[in-house]
């Protein structure tokens, strides 16, 4: 199981990284409002694109593989075909410490990958929610980390 845990661990840990760096150069612009938001540089509005997509794709990989390759090391009984399952089964063994507050993120990000090139106002606020929301992924993604070492170690290279 760590063979098919490690390579999703390192896709996870890179995203995860590039998202924190993205947060970082954001940091002084934070929090946006519509003026701030019409102001940004052309690198600055390259940094959040890196922001939104690596937040996007952690979510994506953590969902679609990470997930997955948890509930089949903890040898979780029972059908977990719907992802609303997996969730609950993640909550309940102690992996996550909310389904509602994946489903939140998931909301979050489908919400932010709309565009809404007529209304400044509302990109701002929801990025200062992505903002936020960015640091509960990246709390989730140390806390199954951290319940995999637990469970009974992992290699060194993908451990925080």
């Amino acid at each position: 199981m760590t063979q098919v845990l490690e390579p999703i661990l390192a896709v996870c840990r890179r995203h995860a990284d590039r998202l924190r760096w993205a947060m970082q150069q954001l940091s002084v612009s934070v929090p946006f409002d519509a003026q701030r938001l019409a102001g940004l540089s052309d690198m600055d509005l390259a940094v959040l694109d890196q922001f939104t997509g690596r937040f996007a794709r952690l979510l994506d990989v953590m969902g679609q593989s990470l997930f997955p390759a948890v509930l089949d090391r903890a040898q979780e009984p029972g059908d977990l075909s719907a992802f609303l399952d997996k969730l609950a089964r993640l909550e309940k063994i102690g992996v996550i410490a909310s389904a509602d507050e994946w489903i939140r993120l998931r909301e979050l990000r489908n919400a932010f990958a709309q565009d809404y090139p007529d209304d400044p106002a509302v990109q701002a606020a929801i990025l200062n929610r992505a903002i936020e929301a960015a640091r509960s992924l990246l709390a989730i993604l140390d806390g199954v980390v951290a319940w995999l070492e637990r469970q009974g170690g992992l290699p060194t290279a993908v451990s925080p």
